[in-house]
Protein backbone atom coordinates (compact mmCIF):
# COMPACT_ATOMS: atom_id res chain seq x y z
CA UNK A 1 0.00 0.00 0.00
CA UNK A 2 1.01 3.60 -0.49
CA UNK A 3 0.38 6.90 1.24
CA UNK A 4 -2.65 8.75 -0.11
CA UNK A 5 -2.31 12.49 -0.67
CA UNK A 6 -5.74 14.06 -0.77
CA UNK A 7 -6.08 17.54 -2.23
CA UNK A 8 -8.13 19.63 -4.67
CA UNK A 9 -7.58 22.68 -6.83
CA UNK A 10 -10.67 24.29 -5.26
CA UNK A 11 -8.52 24.93 -2.20
CA UNK A 12 -6.52 27.44 -4.26
CA UNK A 13 -9.68 29.49 -4.81
CA UNK A 14 -9.97 30.55 -1.16
CA UNK A 15 -8.45 34.03 -1.32
CA UNK A 16 -7.47 36.22 1.62
CA UNK A 17 -6.33 39.88 1.69
CA UNK A 18 -2.80 40.78 0.53
CA UNK A 19 -0.33 40.12 3.32
CA UNK A 20 -2.62 37.68 5.14
CA UNK A 21 -0.55 34.73 6.44
CA UNK A 22 -3.09 32.08 5.37
CA UNK A 23 -2.53 32.62 1.67
CA UNK A 24 -2.93 30.64 -1.55
CA UNK A 25 0.86 30.32 -1.82
CA UNK A 26 0.88 28.05 1.26
CA UNK A 27 -0.82 25.20 -0.56
CA UNK A 28 1.07 25.89 -3.78
CA UNK A 29 4.36 25.49 -1.93
CA UNK A 30 3.22 22.34 -0.13
CA UNK A 31 2.14 20.68 -3.37
CA UNK A 32 5.39 21.69 -5.08
CA UNK A 33 7.42 20.27 -2.19
CA UNK A 34 5.67 16.90 -2.51
CA UNK A 35 6.10 16.49 -6.25
CA UNK A 36 7.99 13.40 -7.34
CA UNK A 37 7.17 11.37 -4.26
CA UNK A 38 5.44 8.00 -4.33
CA UNK A 39 1.96 9.12 -3.36
CA UNK A 40 -1.48 8.08 -4.51
CA UNK A 41 -3.03 11.45 -5.27
CA UNK A 42 -6.77 11.58 -4.62
CA UNK A 43 -9.16 14.43 -5.40
CA UNK A 44 -10.90 15.51 -2.23
CA UNK A 45 -14.68 15.18 -2.53
CA UNK A 46 -17.05 17.87 -1.29
CA UNK A 47 -18.37 17.23 2.19
CA UNK A 48 -22.14 16.94 2.50
CA UNK A 49 -24.33 18.88 4.90
CA UNK A 50 -24.86 15.71 6.93
CA UNK A 51 -21.07 15.46 7.34
CA UNK A 52 -20.85 18.97 8.78
CA UNK A 53 -23.79 18.23 11.08
CA UNK A 54 -21.63 15.65 12.87
CA UNK A 55 -20.09 18.63 14.70
CA UNK A 56 -21.80 21.89 13.68
CA UNK A 57 -25.42 23.06 13.97
CA UNK A 58 -27.37 23.86 10.83
CA UNK A 59 -27.56 27.59 11.60
CA UNK A 60 -23.75 27.80 11.73
CA UNK A 61 -23.49 26.06 8.37
CA UNK A 62 -26.15 28.38 6.92
CA UNK A 63 -24.33 31.43 8.28
CA UNK A 64 -21.06 30.48 6.60
CA UNK A 65 -22.72 29.68 3.29
CA UNK A 66 -24.59 33.00 3.33
CA UNK A 67 -21.42 34.92 4.20
CA UNK A 68 -19.56 33.85 1.06
CA UNK A 69 -19.34 36.93 -1.21
CA UNK A 70 -20.22 36.85 -4.91
CA UNK A 71 -17.06 38.84 -5.60
CA UNK A 72 -14.23 40.37 -3.61
CA UNK A 73 -13.57 39.26 -0.05
CA UNK A 74 -15.65 39.38 3.14
CA UNK A 75 -14.49 39.36 6.75
CA UNK A 76 -16.09 36.96 9.24
CA UNK A 77 -13.99 37.78 12.30
CA UNK A 78 -10.71 39.60 12.97
CA UNK A 79 -8.66 36.80 11.34
CA UNK A 80 -10.98 34.91 9.02
CA UNK A 81 -11.95 35.98 5.51
CA UNK A 82 -13.96 34.50 2.66
CA UNK A 83 -13.94 34.90 -1.10
CA UNK A 84 -15.96 33.29 -3.87
CA UNK A 85 -14.94 29.64 -3.62
CA UNK A 86 -14.12 29.62 0.10
CA UNK A 87 -17.05 27.39 1.01
CA UNK A 88 -16.09 24.76 -1.57
CA UNK A 89 -12.46 24.95 -0.41
CA UNK A 90 -13.51 24.24 3.18
CA UNK A 91 -15.89 21.50 2.05
CA UNK A 92 -13.05 19.86 0.12
CA UNK A 93 -11.02 19.85 3.32
CA UNK A 94 -13.74 18.13 5.32
CA UNK A 95 -14.63 15.76 2.50
CA UNK A 96 -10.97 14.94 1.95
CA UNK A 97 -10.43 14.14 5.62
CA UNK A 98 -13.43 11.81 5.58
CA UNK A 99 -12.15 10.16 2.42
CA UNK A 100 -8.79 9.63 4.09
CA UNK A 101 -10.45 7.94 7.05
CA UNK A 102 -12.49 5.74 4.71
CA UNK A 103 -9.43 4.71 2.69
CA UNK A 104 -7.25 3.93 5.68
CA UNK A 105 -9.95 2.00 7.53
CA UNK A 106 -10.76 0.01 4.38
CA UNK A 107 -7.10 -0.88 3.86
CA UNK A 108 -6.96 1.02 0.55
CA UNK A 109 -4.10 3.21 1.78
CA UNK A 110 -1.50 2.66 4.47
CA UNK A 111 -1.96 6.21 5.72
CA UNK A 112 -3.09 9.55 4.31
CA UNK A 113 -2.10 13.21 4.20
CA UNK A 114 -4.68 15.91 3.56
CA UNK A 115 -3.19 18.87 1.66
CA UNK A 116 -6.02 21.40 1.73
CA UNK A 117 -6.80 24.86 3.04
CA UNK A 118 -8.29 26.68 4.90
CA UNK A 119 -7.25 24.90 8.10
CA UNK A 120 -9.87 23.75 10.59
CA UNK A 121 -8.69 23.29 14.16
CA UNK A 122 -9.84 26.69 15.46
CA UNK A 123 -13.45 26.38 14.24
CA UNK A 124 -15.68 25.92 17.26
CA UNK A 125 -19.19 24.47 17.36
CA UNK A 126 -20.89 27.65 16.13
CA UNK A 127 -17.99 30.08 15.62
CA UNK A 128 -15.46 30.67 12.86
CA UNK A 129 -12.06 31.61 14.18
CA UNK A 130 -8.38 31.79 13.32
CA UNK A 131 -8.69 31.30 9.52
CA UNK A 132 -10.96 28.26 10.05
CA UNK A 133 -14.56 27.66 8.90
CA UNK A 134 -15.30 24.03 9.84
CA UNK A 135 -13.67 21.66 12.32
CA UNK A 136 -12.12 19.31 9.78
CA UNK A 137 -10.28 16.89 12.08
CA UNK A 138 -13.05 16.76 14.68
CA UNK A 139 -15.59 15.94 11.96
CA UNK A 140 -13.28 13.19 10.69
CA UNK A 141 -13.08 11.78 14.22
CA UNK A 142 -16.86 11.78 14.60
CA UNK A 143 -17.18 10.19 11.15
CA UNK A 144 -14.89 7.36 12.25
CA UNK A 145 -16.91 6.83 15.41
CA UNK A 146 -20.45 7.28 14.11
CA UNK A 147 -20.13 5.68 10.69
CA UNK A 148 -17.31 3.17 11.14
CA UNK A 149 -18.17 2.19 14.69
CA UNK A 150 -14.80 2.98 16.26
CA UNK A 151 -14.75 3.40 20.03
CA UNK A 152 -11.30 4.97 20.46
CA UNK A 153 -10.10 7.71 18.12
CA UNK A 154 -7.11 9.86 19.06
CA UNK A 155 -6.30 13.31 17.68
CA UNK A 156 -2.82 14.76 18.18
CA UNK A 157 -2.39 18.45 17.31
CA UNK A 158 1.19 19.77 17.19
CA UNK A 159 0.31 23.12 15.61
CA UNK A 160 1.89 25.98 17.57
CA UNK A 161 -1.56 27.39 18.38
CA UNK A 162 -3.96 25.57 20.68
CA UNK A 163 -6.56 23.51 18.82
CA UNK A 164 -9.42 25.24 20.62
CA UNK A 165 -11.97 24.29 17.98
CA UNK A 166 -11.15 20.59 18.03
CA UNK A 167 -11.19 20.70 21.83
CA UNK A 168 -14.62 22.36 21.81
CA UNK A 169 -16.06 19.90 19.32
CA UNK A 170 -14.71 16.81 21.12
CA UNK A 171 -14.94 18.08 24.72
CA UNK A 172 -17.81 15.74 25.68
CA UNK A 173 -16.87 12.87 23.35
CA UNK A 174 -15.72 10.04 25.61
CA UNK A 175 -14.71 7.90 22.61
CA UNK A 176 -11.99 10.40 21.66
CA UNK A 177 -8.68 11.51 23.11
CA UNK A 178 -7.60 14.99 22.04
CA UNK A 179 -4.00 16.03 22.71
CA UNK A 180 -2.71 19.50 21.84
CA UNK A 181 0.84 20.76 22.30
CA UNK A 182 1.11 24.50 21.77
CA UNK A 183 2.98 27.62 22.76
CA UNK A 184 1.41 29.13 25.87
CA UNK A 185 0.64 31.93 26.32
CA UNK A 186 -0.20 32.66 22.69
CA UNK A 187 -3.31 33.34 20.62
CA UNK A 188 -6.08 32.14 21.05
CA UNK A 189 -5.25 32.19 24.76
CA UNK A 190 -6.79 28.80 25.52
CA UNK A 191 -5.26 25.42 26.30
CA UNK A 192 -4.02 25.38 29.91
CA UNK A 193 -3.10 21.99 31.30
CA UNK A 194 -6.10 22.26 33.63
CA UNK A 195 -8.51 21.83 30.68
CA UNK A 196 -9.04 18.06 30.59
CA UNK A 197 -12.40 17.51 28.90
CA UNK A 198 -15.72 16.25 30.21
CA UNK A 199 -14.36 12.72 30.59
CA UNK A 200 -10.64 13.29 31.07
CA UNK A 201 -10.42 12.95 27.29
CA UNK A 202 -8.43 16.16 26.64
CA UNK A 203 -4.72 16.65 27.32
CA UNK A 204 -3.19 20.07 26.85
CA UNK A 205 0.59 20.39 26.77
CA UNK A 206 1.50 24.08 27.07
CA UNK A 207 5.03 24.91 25.90
CA UNK A 208 6.95 28.00 26.93
CA UNK A 209 7.98 30.51 24.26
CA UNK A 210 11.44 29.56 23.05
CA UNK A 211 10.94 25.82 23.58
CA UNK A 212 13.42 23.98 21.36
CA UNK A 213 13.37 20.55 19.80
CA UNK A 214 15.00 18.76 22.71
CA UNK A 215 12.45 20.11 25.20
CA UNK A 216 9.58 19.40 22.79
CA UNK A 217 10.71 15.79 22.39
CA UNK A 218 11.07 15.34 26.15
CA UNK A 219 7.56 16.67 26.72
CA UNK A 220 6.12 14.25 24.20
CA UNK A 221 8.02 11.32 25.68
CA UNK A 222 6.80 12.22 29.17
CA UNK A 223 3.17 13.08 28.45
CA UNK A 224 1.86 12.41 24.96
CA UNK A 225 3.16 8.95 24.11
CA UNK A 226 2.23 7.32 27.45
CA UNK A 227 -1.29 8.76 27.16
CA UNK A 228 -1.69 7.43 23.63
CA UNK A 229 -0.30 4.06 24.68
CA UNK A 230 -2.83 3.82 27.50
CA UNK A 231 -5.71 4.92 25.26
CA UNK A 232 -4.80 2.37 22.55
CA UNK A 233 -6.49 4.17 19.65
CA UNK A 234 -8.12 2.34 16.77
CA UNK A 235 -7.29 5.31 14.51
CA UNK A 236 -4.85 8.20 14.91
CA UNK A 237 -5.61 11.59 13.40
CA UNK A 238 -2.97 14.32 13.28
CA UNK A 239 -3.50 18.07 13.07
CA UNK A 240 -0.21 18.78 11.35
CA UNK A 241 0.58 22.45 11.81
CA UNK A 242 4.16 23.47 11.07
CA UNK A 243 4.11 26.93 12.65
CA UNK A 244 6.12 25.71 15.63
CA UNK A 245 9.10 25.93 13.28
CA UNK A 246 11.82 28.32 14.40
CA UNK A 247 11.36 30.45 11.26
CA UNK A 248 7.61 30.92 11.56
CA UNK A 249 6.55 34.58 11.93
CA UNK A 250 3.46 34.01 14.09
CA UNK A 251 4.97 32.29 17.12
CA UNK A 252 8.12 31.63 19.12
CA UNK A 253 8.88 27.92 19.36
CA UNK A 254 12.18 26.66 17.97
CA UNK A 255 11.43 23.41 16.17
CA UNK A 256 13.03 22.26 12.91
CA UNK A 257 12.07 19.86 10.14
CA UNK A 258 13.93 17.10 12.02
CA UNK A 259 11.65 17.55 15.02
CA UNK A 260 8.53 17.22 12.86
CA UNK A 261 9.97 14.09 11.25
CA UNK A 262 10.78 12.67 14.69
CA UNK A 263 7.31 13.26 16.17
CA UNK A 264 5.71 11.82 13.03
CA UNK A 265 7.81 8.68 13.33
CA UNK A 266 7.03 8.22 17.01
CA UNK A 267 3.31 8.71 16.38
CA UNK A 268 3.52 6.12 13.62
CA UNK A 269 5.22 3.75 16.08
CA UNK A 270 2.21 4.00 18.38
CA UNK A 271 -0.19 3.61 15.47
CA UNK A 272 1.69 0.47 14.41
CA UNK A 273 1.30 -0.92 17.92
CA UNK A 274 -2.37 -0.17 18.40
CA UNK A 275 -4.19 0.33 15.10
CA UNK A 276 -2.29 -1.27 12.26
CA UNK A 277 -0.53 1.97 11.36
CA UNK A 278 -3.79 3.74 10.52
CA UNK A 279 -2.91 7.45 10.47
CA UNK A 280 -4.68 10.34 8.73
CA UNK A 281 -2.79 13.63 8.89
CA UNK A 282 -4.40 16.97 8.03
CA UNK A 283 -2.51 20.16 7.22
CA UNK A 284 -3.17 23.00 9.63
CA UNK A 285 -0.86 26.03 10.08
CA UNK A 286 2.62 27.03 8.96
CA UNK A 287 3.25 30.52 7.63
CA UNK A 288 6.90 30.78 6.62
CA UNK A 289 6.66 29.34 3.13
CA UNK A 290 10.14 27.78 3.05
CA UNK A 291 9.76 26.25 6.51
CA UNK A 292 6.26 25.02 5.68
CA UNK A 293 7.41 23.32 2.49
CA UNK A 294 10.43 21.66 4.11
CA UNK A 295 8.52 20.58 7.21
CA UNK A 296 5.60 19.15 5.26
CA UNK A 297 8.01 17.19 3.06
CA UNK A 298 9.78 15.79 6.13
CA UNK A 299 6.44 14.81 7.67
CA UNK A 300 5.12 13.14 4.52
CA UNK A 301 8.42 11.36 3.85
CA UNK A 302 7.99 9.57 7.18
CA UNK A 303 4.41 8.62 6.32
CA UNK A 304 5.59 7.24 2.97
CA UNK A 305 8.39 5.24 4.56
CA UNK A 306 6.13 3.81 7.24
CA UNK A 307 3.42 2.90 4.78
CA UNK A 308 5.68 1.16 2.28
Amino acid sequence: MTTAMITHSDCLSHVTPPGHPEQVARLERVLAALQGRTLEQIEAPLARIEDLLLCHPQDHIDHIRAAEPEDGIAQLDPDTWMSPGSVDAALRGVGGALAGVDMVLAGKAANAFLATRPPGHHAETARTMGFCLFGTVAIAARHAMERHGLSRVAVVDFDVHHGNGTQDLLWSEKRSLFISSHQYPLWPGSGPASDTGAHGNVINLPLDPGTNGAAFRAAYEETVFPALDAFAPELLLISAGFDAHQDDPLAGLRLTEDDFAWVTGRLCDLADTHCGGRVVSCLEGGYDLDALAASTAAHVDVLIARGA
